[in-house]
């Protein structure tokens, strides 16, 4: 592999475990429970976003598989949320 797109996968990587602990940090001291759900999408979303940048260094697809179903799943519990928050039930009678 290039040693540019290793150098620039171990800056995304770097720069993805910030944006990672700032979510965190969202999520743990957000003022209300809709920061709390963001906090929570946006943590996904770059544990998604780690998980490709390892597949790419490591060139193997496996981890491309894990971040399609953390997408899925997350997809699946953001509605969830956002519907339990608008209507205080996830499932209707």
């Amino acid at each position: 592999m290039s040693t540019l797109i290793h150098d620039a996968a171990t800056f995304a990587a770097i720069c993805a475990g910030l944006a990672m602990l700032l979510a965190a940090w969202r999520m743990i001291r957000g003022p209300a429970a809709q920061d709390r759900v963001l906090g929570l999408d946006t943590l996904y979303v770059n544990g998604m976003m780690t998980l490709l940048l390892l597949g790419i260094r490591t060139a193997s697809g496996v981890y491309f598989e894990v971040a399609l179903l953390i997408a899925l799943f997350g997809f699946v519990g953001s509605v969830a949320l956002a519907k339990f928050l608008l209507r205080g039930e996830v499932v209707e009678p």
